[in-house]
C-alpha cells in the first residue's frame, strides 16, 4: 500500500470513529434529556451556555442554534464572567456548563458564585462524579466511544456527542414551542437562507 493510500486509510478511520461515537448519542437520550427539555420550556428567565476551549466553541454553537430554534440562548466565557460579565445572571435563570472532564477551574468557580444568585445549573459531562457534576442541579451524562478522541486527551468526537445532543434539545424545543419557519427566518434574514423565498414543510408538535 502506497503512502498516499496509508493516509487516506488513516483520515477515514478519524471519521468513521467519530460517526461512530455520534450515531451512539442516540442511545443516550434518557430522563435526563427530558428533564432539561421540561427545564427550557418552563424556563421564564434567562438560558446561558458555558465551556472552556474545545468545549466552549460547542457551547457558542449549542447557544447560537437554541437562539435559532426559538429557545433564546447566549454563551457566556466562563473566564470572562468571572471579570464581572457574571452580572448578567439573575433569579431565574438557567446556565448550562459543557465540559468533559467536570474540572474546569473556571466553570466550577462560576457555578458556585451562579447558584448563590438562584440560578439553576445543568451540566453535561463525561463524569459523573466530577466536581462540576456534584455542583450541578441535574447532571448529563454522555459517555464518549473508544477512539473517538484520540489519545483520550483530543476533544474531537466527544465535543461532537456534545453538539448533535444539543441539536436534538434545540429541534425539539421548536417543535414543540410550535415556533414557525416564518418566526425562524425573520431572525436570519442573512445569507442563503435569509434570501430564500421557499419554507420547508411545517415541525408539527410531538402528541
Amino acid at each position: 500500500m502506497s503512502l498516499d493510500a496509508r493516509l487516506l486509510e488513516a483520515a477515514r478511520k478519524t471519521i468513521t470513529d467519530e460517526a461512530a461515537a455520534v450515531a451512539a448519542a442516540a442511545e443516550q437520550l434518557d430522563e435526563s434529556f427530558l428533564s432539561v427539555f421540561e427545564q427550557l420550556m418552563a424556563c421564564t428567565g434567562k438560558v446561558f451556555v458555558v465551556g472552556s476551549g474545545t468545549s466552549g466553541a460547542i457551547a457558542r454553537r449549542m447557544a447560537h442554534l437554541l437562539s435559532v430554534c426559538g429557545t433564546p440562548a447566549a454563551y457566556l466565557a466562563p473566564m470572562d464572567a468571572l471579570h464581572g460579565t457574571m452580572g448578567v445572571l439573575a433569579p431565574g435563570d438557567i446556565m448550562m456548563t459543557l465540559s468533559k472532564g467536570g474540572e474546569t477551574t473556571e466553570i466550577n468557580d462560576l457555578i458556585e458564585l451562579a447558584k448563590r444568585r438562584d440560578v439553576k445549573i445543568i451540566a453535561i459531562t463525561s463524569n459523573p462524579e466530577s466536581t462540576m457534576a456534584g455542583l450541578a442541579d441535574t447532571v448529563v451524562v454522555l459517555h464518549n466511544r473508544e477512539g473517538a478522541d484520540p489519545g483520550n486527551v483530543i476533544a474531537m468526537g466527544s465535543t461532537l456527542v456534545t453538539a448533535v445532543w444539543g441539536d436534538a434539545l434545540a429541534i425539539l424545543l421548536m417543535r414543540q414551542r410550535g415556533y414557525t419557519w416564518e418566526q425562524m427566518l425573520e431572525t436570519h434574514p442573512g445569507g442563503a437562507v435569509g434570501k430564500s423565498h421557499t419554507r420547508p414543510s411545517a415541525l408539527d408538535p410531538i402528541r
